[in-house]
């Protein structure tokens, strides 16, 4: 099951969180981890901040699942809102400054070969659970308690 990670209104233009983003689709997230780490690029501490949110998600919706088969299955970039600023120009004019903000989503899951691997597993682990069910005595019921109206009518 994937698990999905937003960043929202972070300022830094779409285009150059793009190029960290098109660095990390498709790869597994121990390498993504390593290589954000090691970026000079000023948007890789929130993007690596936002795999590990990823991560963590990943590991709340699937407990018990191991993570080493994660990877970023989708990673995209919008533009978030746009502050428009003055800046003085010559001859008493202003130039506009446009400071730009983006919102990044990111979506890890399972590869491939491991899902498979993965639904082995919770079957073999859904059948020892049925057949233990199954196994174990029958618990009686307690007897239903009769009503109100009932036992005034006796």
């Amino acid at each position: 099951m994937e698990a999905v990670a937003k960043l929202r209104n972070y300022p830094t233009s779409p285009r150059k969180m793009r190029l960290l983003a098109d660095l990390i689709r498709g790869q597994k997230v121990d390498l993504v981890l390593a290589e954000l780490e090691h970026n000079p690029k000023h948007p890789a501490v929130p993007l690596r901040k936002l795999v590990l949110s990823a991560i963590v998600n990943w590991k709340q919706a699937n407990e018990g699942e191991d993570e080493a088969g994660l990877v970023v299955k989708t990673i995209y970039v919008d533009g978030g809102r746009t502050l428009k600023r003055m800046r003085p120009a010559p001859q008493g004019r202003g130039y506009r400054v446009r400071k730009r903000s983006n919102h990044v989503t990111l979506v890890v899951d399972v590869a491939g070969e491991d899902k498979k691997a993965a639904k082995k597993v919770k079957a073999a682990a859904a059948e020892v659970v049925a057949e233990a069910a199954a196994k174990a005595p029958a618990k009686k019921k307690p007897a239903a308690k009769k009503s109100t109206k009932e036992s005034k009518k006796a």
